[in-house]
């Protein structure tokens, strides 16, 4: 018997989900059946339904009436748009978390460092991505701002997708994840005005490296 509450397996739903969006196991454009995700991932359709829900709030899926549920398409333009306001509210949240982190939240960002670097290193992709979805937990947990961290949630798996779909070199992979390390540690040593430069410093990245996927780049 699962025995689960129904929030847990909303946000069990709704991790997995997003991970089969984010690395195009649901491809742009597929059309998804609620009855099949809960066969195929073992969690009720409720909870499926629910994670559904949310994940159209985050751009990754259209709920469209009498056809079903479709995940959208890979879009430069909302590209841009997500990581410019990303740039505002992860500048914000790396400079508070900086400031707020208790030792226990310093602890658990700091130790993010070598995973991130070796998942790097392997060239794997999915876990460097994993790695990306808990540092932006705990960044937003130590920042002690729920307003900013749950504008921001709706943002990042926007910009994994992309990234993931477009990335066509190691070095790219090298490159980001020496940035977000650079967040990391800035954090971790409680300096906020580091750690604010750290993120525009990513977010700079993530920028030329959406500008280089356009046809005239």
């Amino acid at each position: 018997m699962n025995i689960e509450g129904p929030t847990t397996l909303m946000a069990e739903a709704y991790a997995r989900l997003e991970e089969m969006i984010v690395t195009l196991e649901l491809a742009p454009g597929a059309v998804v059946s609620e009855a099949i995700l809960s066969r195929q991932l073992g969690i009720g359709t409720t909870p499926i339904r629910e994670a559904l829900h949310r994940l159209a709030r985050e751009y990754l899926v259209q709920i469209i009436p009498r056809r079903g549920v479709v995940v959208t398409s890979i879009d430069v333009r909302l590209q841009f748009e997500v990581l410019e306001t990303r740039r505002e509210l992860d500048r914000l949240l790396a400079s508070a978390a900086a400031r707020r982190a208790t030792q226990s939240d310093k602890a658990a960002i700091a130790a993010l460092v070598g995973p991130t670097e070796k998942a790097a290193a392997l060239q794997d992709i999915k876990e460097f991505l994993r790695m990306d979805v808990q540092l932006n937990a705990l960044l937003s947990r130590a920042a002690r701002n729920a307003v900013a961290a749950e504008t921001v949630a709706k943002l990042h798996a926007v910009s994994r997708r992309f990234w993931y779909f477009h990335l066509d070199a190691p070095r790219h992979l090298a490159e980001t994840a020496r940035r977000h390390v650079g967040v990391v540690k800035a954090v971790a040593a409680g300096e906020p005005t580091e750690a604010a430069a750290a993120s525009d410093h990513l977010i700079d990245y993530l920028v030329t490296f959406s500008q280089q996927t356009l046809p005239h780049a």
